[in-house]
């Protein structure tokens, strides 16, 4: 038995498996991000800094413009244009609080009560998107035309001496008055705030609702202390994607406005298209979004999530 066990053979080893595969494995991802990464840098990247190094350019179009770090553009720039920013700014949160309190019953209507309606409401609030932007701006430019049903209507209601009143009317004319473009950019943007709002809603737990009912909690209660705050990423989300862009749209300005409502968008294209002064209207576009970046660094902070969906 002693010499049996003496003179068996040692068992081998298992190799070591190889470690390329974990290698090439750990590599997946980055091939996979590599595309999107290189459309940033070649498409937003890129395009920033050359918007940066026109921006402090000084010439004209027939001379050429050279890179001669004048930054006095960007004060030039604001001291002559903040009355559009400042309209910029009014326009787009008027915009996105009339968004917030149309969309969120409709996002709450399709969430919890609309059953087998739900998809066919969902198609409805995105089927503006089947036609171009300037399509659906230049329809309002019809509905609130002088003489129509819309202004007669909201005239024998004695709604226009109200607007009027606060200024964002004149007279009995809706359109070229801020309350047109308001109403446009509202039109446009709401689906950007109904979708967000919906799909953070649909998250919310209906076993949660009960629980407040067992609790005796009052429905006013229980939207205030279980739906609201657990729809607040929607809500972030939603005015996010409404304020930013309707902060530099200029259509709605063009289509529905005057002289007296142009926003910052309208000026910027003025300078880059017609008046052809590509530094002023690159430390326009800076500036517009160094101020919206602060705006929604600070909105984010403030309202309590990081949770956007």
């Amino acid at each position: 038995m002693t010499t049996t066990l003496t003179d068996a053979p040692p068992k081998e080893e298992p190799e070591a498996p190889s470690r390329k595969p974990r290698r090439r494995g750990r590599l997946v991802p980055y091939w996979l991000l590599l595309p999107g990464i290189l459309w940033l840098v070649v498409f937003f990247a890129l395009p920033l800094v050359y918007q940066a190094s026109t921006s402090v350019q000084t010439g004209s179009l027939e001379e050429g413009f050279k890179v001669t770090w004048h930054f006095a553009t960007y004060w030039d720039a604001l001291s002559d244009y903040w009355p559009q920013f400042l309209r910029s700014v009014m326009y787009a949160g008027a915009a996105t609080v009339l968004c917030l309190l149309l969309g969120y019953p409709l996002a709450y209507l399709i969430a919890f009560r609309a059953g087998r309606w739900r998809n066919l409401i969902l198609v409805l609030v995105i089927a503006p998107f089947f036609t171009s932007f300037l399509i659906r701006t230049l329809a309002w430019k019809t509905i609130l035309a002088d003489g129509g049903p819309v202004v007669g209507a909201l005239n024998s209601l004695h709604v226009l001496d109200v607007t009027s009143w606060l200024g964002v009317t004149d007279g009995d004319r809706v359109l070229a008055t801020p309350l047109a473009v308001i109403c446009g950019l509202t039109y446009n943007f709401l689906p950007f705030m109904i979708l967000p709002l919906y799909t953070s809603l649909e998250r919310i737990d209906g076993r949660l609702h009960e629980a407040a009912g067992d609790l005796y909690a009052r429905p006013s209660t229980t939207f205030r202390k279980v739906t609201f705050p657990l729809s607040m990423p929607g809500v972030v989300s939603g005015t996010l994607l409404t304020f930013i862009p309707a902060a530099g749209d200029y259509v709605n300005a063009d289509l529905l406005g005057s002289t007296d409502t142009r926003m910052v968008g309208n000026v910027i294209q003025t300078q880059f298209l017609r008046i052809l002064d590509y530094p002023t209207a690159a430390a326009l576009s800076f500036i517009l979004m160094a101020a919206i970046l602060f705006m929604v660094t600070f909105y984010i902070r403030k309202s309590g999530t990081e949770d956007l969906v």
